[in-house]
């Protein structure tokens, strides 16, 4: 069994213990994109607008997802997680709730992506920045879920305030919402001083200056990243960081991100050769494909920092490991160990298939091409990207450009899971944006 910090269910909202806790599992996709969009600058970027083709990007099942409701007596905005096939009505799960933090933040960062945000979309965004806000406990952290009648979930383990996916996810969502909103609004301000007072919590929870190696199946793994090495928990607080630090030229919010992206580097096993290729390691000895945006997170900041050997590390696993997927088959997940000096694979499962796992890859095989302008990682993003729509085991499009729906994704050989949730299609349309060249915020 492999590890995990996501927690079971059709999403993913993390905990980790130590050992096995399940997986939530509402899978995305998105529709693979012959083009990209306009761009400015660089080589990479002309290319992308030169070479652009359209498709169709819908928000309608997104909107579907949408709903306003009230959480402590404020008016929110909030994505239902679960959306059931044939008729796509929503449901609760008995021990969370009905929606959360984790989705409602990674609709943000859609939302914010986008090339230009309508008064609809900023209406949307505001609103949906007011219910992360609300579910700020005193202690910094966030709550995850809410109950179909506002009131806030803070007992069960997927919800409590602690360092953990919805609070690191929640600092992406408002620091890109804060790229949005108003500068001189309510909700921008209030954003600002909810996303100062989380990453002055990092600073002082995460282990980064009593740095070590430990011992996980014979694996040499760091001790200073969420969770202990949770490269993968950790590639999403990097990615919330970034903005922060442009924001704030804090010196440390710097410091902080160089060291977990050290940490990320650490995590990395094999090389051209040797299994696994380059991949990071998501946590311990284990790797699993969803949320795994470690190339992505060190592209950017070995970007901000003028550290080429983030770069580095990040293009070794594009250059290796994605090429070994494409020509393998996808995996869902693996642990190593090392016995005797010698290093295996073990317990390596291929399904579930979900695009969470696709979407992160996607997005940093484009971004490799935007930095490098080298085009193989472009035509390695469409290979990723021709999962999606349809050159998979399912045999079927997981994005439906009609409806804006992305399927949940492939449990086994030609048999997907119709259902449409909130994490699917956000991160599906994600890696949309991605695939068109626009950078997420």
């Amino acid at each position: 069994m492999f590890g995990t910090s996501e927690a079971p269910q059709s999403n993913a909202n993390a905990v980790r213990t130590g050992v096995f806790a399940g997986t939530r599992l509402a899978f995305s996709a998105a529709l693979l994109l012959l083009g990209a969009a306009p761009a400015l600058q660089t080589t990479a970027q002309a290319a992308l607008s030169t070479e652009r083709r359209e498709t169709r990007i819908t928000l309608d099942h997104f909107d579907h997802l949408f709903a306003e409701t009230k959480v402590g007596g404020k008016r929110v905005g909030v994505l239902n997680i679960y959306s059931a096939a044939p008729d796509y009505r929503f449901a609760i799960e008995p021990n969370e709730g009905y929606a959360c933090v984790d989705d409602v933040a990674r609709g943000m960062l859609l939302l914010a992506a986008a090339p230009s945000v309508k008064p609809l979309r900023l209406h949307q965004l505001d609103l949906m920045a007011r219910f992360v806000l609300q579910m700020q406990a005193d202690n910094g952290y966030f709550y995850n879920f809410i109950w179909a009648d506002g009131r806030i979930n803070r007992e069960y383990r997927t919800s409590r305030a602690e360092l953990n996916w919805w609070s690191l996810r929640a600092l992406w969502g408002l620091e890109a919402a804060l790229q949005r909103l108003p500068a001189g609004g309510p909700t921008a301000d209030r954003a600002r001083r909810a996303t100062d007072r989380l990453v002055a919590n990092l600073k002082r929870d995460l282990a980064v200056d009593r740095r070590a190696l430990v011992d996980a199946e014979g694996i040499a793994v760091p001790n200073w990243l969420p969770f202990g090495s949770g490269a993968d928990a950790a590639s999403t607080a990097l990615l919330g960081l970034i903005p922060h630090y442009r924001r704030t030229r804090d010196a440390g919010t710097r410091a902080l991100i160089e060291r977990l992206g050290e940490g990320l580097m650490a995590m990395q096993v094999g090389d051209a050769a040797t299994f696994p290729y380059g991949a990071h390691l998501s946590w311990r000895n284990q790797w699993h494909g969803w949320g795994n945006a470690q190339a992505y997170a060190l592209l950017r900041a070995g970007e901000l920092l003028g550290r080429r050997d983030f770069r580095a590390s990040a293009l070794r696993e594009i250059d290796y490991f994605y090429p070994y997927l494409l020509e393998h088959g996808m995996l869902a997940s693996f642990s190593l160990r090392t016995v005797k000096d010698r290093t295996e694979a073990v317990e390596i499962q291929r399904f579930p298939q979900i695009a969470y796992g696709i979407s992160p890859m996607v997005i940093a095989a484009m971004e490799a091409y935007r930095q490098t302008g080298r085009t193989r990682y472009r035509d390695t993003a469409r290979r990723l990207g021709s999962w999606l729509s349809g050159r998979n085991e399912a045999g079927r499009a997981m994005y439906d450009p009609a409806t804006g729906r992305v399927l949940d994704g492939i449990n086994a050989p030609l048999s997907a899971n119709l259902d449409s949730g909130a994490e699917s299609t956000v991160e599906g349309l994600l890696a949309l944006r991605a695939l068109q060249g626009t950078r997420l915020p």
